[in-house]
């Protein structure tokens, strides 16, 4: 046989043929899978992730201070009672701009349960997915310093 027709011979007898265009023709029959290229969340994003756990806890404690304060006899009351709805009100948009930013930066967030003390969820982040839990310590505390931030606005919005 001639060495021409050794392996594939329709790249050794061509004289017209090119490097280069040999090496797009392979890689045009062998496409090679993309690579995506993982972007992990920013220190923003980890708080907004944070705060996509947070926020729905901090809505529930207080509307269940409000019902409570609903039934009390306590001469304040109707006060508390308007304080928790505007903390309701501002927190829940809070919640749903902080919803709206993370779908749009396609980040979502999953709980994922475990019989431990932690509180254990997961997020995918532009093809990056990493579980990660929150002691019950932290959120408390966290929860107390964001709630004193409501308020401490809530506060200087009635001095003015």
């Amino acid at each position: 046989m001639s060495k021409k027709l050794e392996g594939n011979g329709r790249w050794e007898s061509s004289r017209m043929m090119l490097p280069q265009h040999k090496e797009a023709l392979i890689a045009r029959q062998n496409p090679e899978p993309e690579v995506k290229q993982v972007q992990k969340p920013t220190e923003e994003e980890h708080e907004m992730i944070l705060n996509s756990i947070l926020l729905p806890m901090m809505l529930t404690m207080i509307e269940r201070n409000g019902k409570e304060f609903e039934v009390s006899t306590n001469l304040l009351r109707r006060y508390y009672i308007a304080a928790t709805q505007i903390l309701m009100n501002r927190i829940h948009a809070e919640m749903v701009k902080n919803k709206n930013e993370l779908k749009a930066r396609k980040i979502r967030v999953f709980e994922d349960i475990r019989p431990d003390e932690d509180l254990h969820y997961k997020y995918l982040c532009r093809g990056y997915e990493y579980p990660f839990s929150v002691m019950r310590d932290v959120v408390k505390a966290r929860i107390s310093i964001k709630l004193g931030e409501y308020v401490k606005a809530l506060l200087h919005e009635m001095r003015s």
